[in-house]
């Protein structure tokens, strides 16, 4: 997914990043396009501002952003904390964490958390990510006191008894070795692991299985107590929601605590990343998994935005490069994209390709092919215009749902501290040239930092530093 959506967002984009949000002022715009081909955005759309924030003295935070028109309220607890933020013994916990407050409270057995989850909706979610692990659910506007007393009560008071965490245990190695069965996520994991060595940002999410069994009750406890402190969560709602309503609610379950909780030790700075050649083989495949990597630039850079245009350019959609060349002109892949994940202080620019084994030589020259060319020429003025077309149109087709505004309200208080406006992501988008975007390409796409990682029956394949001279 666009950087930039995931910064309206969150990557990540990783996620991601994922994952990369914005939320609003009363302000009229005209979006005009900058190229003489490009389509322009002449209709004036408002966006009204009704976004309100409060800080509590124990350091939690509470944001709200009134949607009119609205009979829903789309609302979260969202924590500042994922498996970045873990130690090496204790990877893993922040995942497992999640999945066992879903296992009962005081106050709720786990049958009961999923029998009211169902009465409000069944639309309560949750997610663990290298930097942040959320909560959220959809619900009716007057059910928005008992949606809330749900969620406060699974993350202030868990219960976690002994054997729950033992059951849980098995559910989570079971999903381990899912991802062992899955090839181009084993790859991804693999991958990480030699990009980012030593460093948590390259441990699996959701731990291993040595690590995961040695999480007793009195660990799981004693991580969630600090890492689940009021200064470390972010409660945010959306839709037809009052601001007043929402405080109140979070002071009676998290206005007690204080701001005086120990530091986890754990959390990572800045890691040095690697540049590998990874190659796996896995005979029994039927298809070769590619992966091929380089350093982009993070979640708060201020060339986040260039990044996500020469991204979408280069993999971002059906009309990019990678999928045009490899896809639509040769068929030689279903699957294959391009794009960033993107953290705090660091991001990371993948191209991923699943392809039969005899093709695999070509679809990777084809991809460096695309690299060579991002870094020895502009972008076209089309092509860039089409790439700030799709992201300007995704964040305002964002703007419609409760729940993307929640999620990028929370996000961006977690990342960036601060709101970011529609007006000045797409700003920031509009003022993208194709300058810009090869200055990035140079900088990022360079032989010495180019990795790459395979995963299959690979006939032989093998990949020498030369071979990846952009």
């Amino acid at each position: 997914m666009n950087e930039v959506i995931l910064s309206y967002w969150p990557d990540l984009c990783q996620a991601s990043s994922q994952f990369c949000g914005v939320f609003c002022r009363v302000f009229c715009s005209c979006y005009d396009g900058l190229e003489e081909k490009s389509r322009r955005l002449s209709k004036i759309r408002m966006i009204i501002d009704q976004v309100q924030t409060t800080r509590l003295a124990n350091g939690l935070t509470i944001l709200t952003e009134h949607m009119s028109g609205l009979r829903s309220v789309s609302l979260g607890i969202w924590v500042r904390r994922g498996s970045r933020h873990e130690t090496p013994a204790l990877n893993g916990i922040c995942h497992f964490i999640e999945h066992a407050l879903f296992k009962g409270t005081e106050r709720r057995s786990a049958r009961q958390i999923a029998t009211e989850s169902d009465r409000l909706g069944g639309h309560l979610d949750a997610y663990t990510s290298h930097e942040i692990t959320g909560f959220a659910l959809k619900v009716v506007d007057d059910a928005m006191p008992q949606a809330f007393d749900l969620l406060a009560d699974m993350l202030a008071n868990p219960r976690f008894d002994p054997d729950d965490l033992t059951l849980e245990q098995g559910v989570i190695i079971e999903e381990m070795k899912m991802i062992g069965d899955t090839p181009d996520e084993l790859l991804n994991e693999l991958f990480h692991a030699a990009y980012f060595p030593g460093h948590s940002l390259g441990r699996p999410i959701e731990g291993t299985e040595q690590t995961v069994s040695s999480f007793d009750r009195a660990i799981t406890a004693a991580f969630h107590s600090v890492a689940y402190a009021p200064r470390n969560l972010v409660v945010a709602a959306a839709g037809n929601v009052r601001h007043e309503q929402l405080v109140q609610l979070a002071m009676q379950t998290f206005g007690d605590g204080n701001n005086e909780s120990e530091v986890i030790s754990a959390i990572a700075p800045a890691p040095e990343t690697a540049a590998p050649i990874l190659i796996e083989r896995k005979n029994e495949l039927e298809q070769a998994h590619l992966i091929i990597a380089s350093p982009w630039p993070s979640a708060r850079s201020e060339d986040r935005y260039i990044a996500s245009m020469l991204g979408t350019v280069i993999g971002g959609g059906t009309s990019s490069r990678l999928w045009q060349s490899i896809r639509e002109e040769r068929g030689l892949a279903y699957s294959i994209g391009a794009g960033g994940n993107t953290y705090t202080d660091i991001g990371m620019f993948t191209i991923y390709a699943g392809t039969s084994p005899d093709h695999l030589d070509q679809v990777l020259e084809l991809s460096l092919q695309e690299l060579r060319r991002a870094v020895n020429e502009p972008i076209s003025a089309a092509e860039l215009q089409l790439a700030k077309d799709q992201a300007i149109a995704s964040v305002l087709l964002s703007l419609e749902s409760s729940g993307s505004r929640v999620g990028a309200l929370a996000r961006q208080e977690i990342i960036h501290g601060r709101r970011i406006m529609p007006d000045e992501i797409i700003r920031a988008i509009e003022s993208v040239t194709p300058e810009d975007a090869q200055r990035v390409a140079q900088t990022c796409f360079t032989t010495p930092t180019l990795a790459l990682g395979a995963l299959g029956n690979l006939n032989g394949f093998s990949v020498d530093r030369e071979r990846l001279e952009i």
